[in-house]
């Protein structure tokens, strides 16, 4: 683990959540979706510094965690590609490894975790990345229909990630999504993260555009399943978030 570095993505707004407090505060249970992802990286290893990339109110999330904290700003919201990219300069040399995490993943396991990071570790594609197959989008469900999908082609091989808002109504139907949960080779991470393109609907440097680029260049890329599905579970709305309530409670 000493040459794993992992970056949460923390400086969303959050504005469907109805609230003043940046999304990574947000209270599940009674704590805020940040501590949840904190607390299950102690599990992993007490020593892991994580680097929190902030943005919207940095002050409130310094304020509600402490100093004691690696922190980088995205000082514009242009998208998880140029979130990554705001925490470069803040990475301790020598990691081979970057583990990058969203914030509004409150549920994400230790056992992923260690399973995304073994499975970097033992067949070192240049990205490994966390998906989650469901039957349908019903019921509880229906918040994971607005998640990325995951493109193969006939021989099974990653070709790319695209995002729901993005997606023609054929990839629309596949139902192996992104989890936005990913482990990075660094070297061909910082290599290549410079090359995104902000050429879609939001205008918006989508760290998911580097799985097409790693296809391109005939990269390896390796897909983990989730340890439990309700971990694919990221809400965007109170309405999401009272039935991520009821479902952790239950």
């Amino acid at each position: 683990m000493n040459k794993v570095q992992i970056i949460i993505l923390a400086a969303g707004k959050g504005v469907r959540m109805q609230s003043k407090e940046p999304k990574a505060l947000t209270l599940l249970a009674g704590k805020p979706f940040l501590k949840h992802i904190l607390d299950t990286i102690k599990k992993l290893d007490t020593n892991i510094k994580p680097i929190i990339v902030v943005g919207y109110k940095k002050e409130r999330i310094q304020e509600v965690l402490g100093r004691d904290h690696a922190y980088a700003e995205q000082h514009e919201q242009l998208g998880t590609g140029h979130a990554v990219m705001s925490a470069k300069n803040n990475m301790l040399k020598g990691h081979d490894t970057v583990l990058v995490i969203s914030a509004d993943q409150p549920l994400v396991s230790k056992e992923t975790l260690e399973n995304i990071l073994a499975v970097q570790k033992e067949k070192k594609p240049a990205i490994t990345i966390a998906a989650v197959s469901v039957p349908d989008f019903l019921d509880w469900r229906t918040g994971l229909n607005n998640f990325g999908r995951i493109i193969r082609e006939n021989n099974r091989r990653v070709k790319k990630i695209v995002e729901y808002k993005d997606a023609s109504a054929e990839e629309k139907v596949v139902k192996e999504l992104n989890l936005a949960l990913y482990a990075f080779d660094a070297k061909w991470l910082w290599e290549n993260i410079d090359k995104l393109q902000n050429e879609n609907v939001q205008g918006e440097y989508y760290l998911t555009d580097l799985v097409k680029l790693a296809c391109d260049q005939d990269e390896k890329i390796e897909t983990v399943p989730v340890y439990n599905i309700l971990e694919a579970l990221q809400p965007n709305s109170r309405e999401e978030l009272e039935i991520l309530e009821k479902l952790v409670v239950e």
